[in-house]
């Protein structure tokens, strides 16, 4: 049986924005993605809505094939505000990261996920509102979980040369660690 969902009012948008956030604290994700979705089907355009069930998803992360990412990536992708674009699409690729490693995925794999969070947080950080320093301390963040992370052994890293090779190759999370190392 197919029902047909009820239309919230316009004049009911912040009190269900307040909702939403409520069930994001009470780690309710399921509950505060049904309400931003509820918000949107009136104005599709929400900004705080489109953020809320971003992040909603993302608080659902496993790790897993089934995870969200793509429609995450094309809710914070749709923000107005590029601070808000890049800071939240550095969330984005933090929490699935996160994700992977509780599920235990190889840490290169991890390693660059994390990279990339920070390349969105740095990005952010050179156009954030003044005192407004939430963009470093996910950049630190991010750099505490890659410093935890086991290194690579000799198996994981590609060793086969290419003809005109002088060095093997190294992955950009290698590199990135061989960097910061410096």
């Amino acid at each position: 049986m197919q029902l047909k969902l009820k239309s919230i009012s316009q004049a009911g948008i912040n009190t269900a924005i307040a909702k939403a956030e409520r069930y994001r604290y009470l780690n309710e994700p399921e509950e505060a993605e049904s309400i931003c979705r509820d918000i949107l089907a009136v104005d599709p355009l929400h900004q705080s809505a489109q953020r809320i069930l971003g992040l909603a998803i993302t608080d659902q992360f496993t790790g897993g094939v089934k995870d969200r990412f793509a429609e995450a990536a094309a809710l914070f992708t749709g923000l107005v505000d590029e601070y808000s674009r890049l800071y939240y699409t550095g969330i984005l690729h933090e929490r699935h990261a996160k994700s992977q490693l509780r599920a235990g995925r190889p840490a290169l794999a991890i390693a660059v996920e994390f990279e990339e969070a920070m390349t969105h947080f740095e990005r952010a950080e050179k156009m954030r509102p003044s005192g407004n320093d939430e963009s470093i301390l996910r950049w630190n963040r991010c750099a505490r979980l890659l410093e935890t992370l086991p290194q690579p052994s000799a198996a994981e890293e590609p060793s086969a040369f290419e003809s005109g090779d002088i060095a093997p190759h190294h992955s950009r999370a290698s590199a990135a660690r061989a960097h910061r190392m410096r």
